[in-house]
């Protein structure tokens, strides 16, 4: 089973390169080994490692900058998963392709499910619907797994930037009137796992489609932030500040060049059904995370 994921150096690329090893012959690339710009390059490599699977984590994932370099954005969100999935198409393998929940324009009150209608409200999201709707449009066996709030160990993400905040400073600013569900990248890695077990083992009924893929429960960026400064703070007494240092403010009061969805909490109950999967509150995947970055001393 020869097994292709591209995005390697991102954050839930770089689970999946560890977690799927032993599926079979896998092959990790970024940009450095494809820049997905460039279709050609797509297609040469596709070509050449023939996958039974491709898994593409890569995205462009700089909201505010999505603004001003529309093209890029379309370049790497929609064009270059177009390609990916005719070439896929063309070998007949598996594509399980990561998504956003900033497809949605946040409006409605309570989880989004997959029958809900789309309407992004900044060029990223709209980016990231477009290369959705290449892939059913290109491709026949597909998986397309929406998530939100992508947080791990690695890389650069919400968690990371209050860590270093809570060293730095004498107090935080985080909205307080946006809400999601933190989704940690390890669980995304082994459902993915599990996602490719299950089409290994009932490839003729496999339940292709859309999904969508968090943790339970429900949070706002203060809330979310006000957690991990709690538990920090049974581990860690290097804290310049404690949750009560947090500065609730209103998602008008922060200026930013593109507009986030007031709401993004995912509704996952047609994935866990459907493969079986455990799906944590979102807590107990934020304290995991901090454990290991204790554990392994990670910056």
């Amino acid at each position: 089973m020869n097994i292709l994921i591209f995005g390697k150096n991102g954050q839930v690329g770089f689970e999946l390169s560890k977690t799927l090893l032993p599926l079979g012959n896998v092959k990790a690339v970024g940009r450095d080994e494809c820049d997905l710009n460039n279709s050609e390059n797509i297609k040469k490599l596709i070509s050449d490692f023939k996958p039974d699977i491709i898994v593409n984590s890569a995205a462009y994932t700089s909201v505010d900058l999505a603004e001003k370099e529309v093209e890029l954005a379309k370049l790497v969100n929609e064009i270059a998963p177009k390609v990916i999935a005719n070439e896929s198409n063309r070998l007949g393998a598996l594509l399980i392709h990561f998504s956003t929940d900033y497809v949605f324009d946040g409006e409605k009150e309570n989880s989004y499910n997959e029958e809900d209608p789309v309407n992004p409200v900044n060029i990223y999201g709209a980016t990231k619907l477009a290369g959705e709707n290449a892939i059913k449009s290109n491709c026949e066996h597909y998986i397309i797994i929406r998530t939100s709030w992508v947080v791990g160990s690695y890389g650069n993400n919400f968690l990371k930037k209050i860590l270093k905040s809570s060293r730095q400073c004498d107090d935080i600013k985080v909205v307080n009137d946006q809400y999601g569900t933190p989704t940690p990248t390890k669980l995304l890695a082994f459902s993915t796992f599990q996602i490719i077990q299950h089409y290994i083992l009932q490839k003729k009924y496999f339940p292709f489609g859309v999904y969508h893929l968090s943790t339970t429960g429900r949070t706002s960026w203060y809330e979310y932030a006000c957690h991990i400064l709690n538990y920090e703070s049974y581990t860690n007494k290097s804290l310049t500040i404690n949750s009560d240092d947090i500065i609730e403010i209103n998602s008008s009061e922060l200026v930013t060049d593109a507009r986030r969805p007031r709401n993004s909490v995912l509704d996952s109950s047609k994935i866990k059904r459907t493969f079986k999967l455990d799906l944590p509150d979102w807590k107990t995947g934020i304290n995991q995370i901090l454990d290991e970055i204790h554990e392994r001393n990670l910056p």
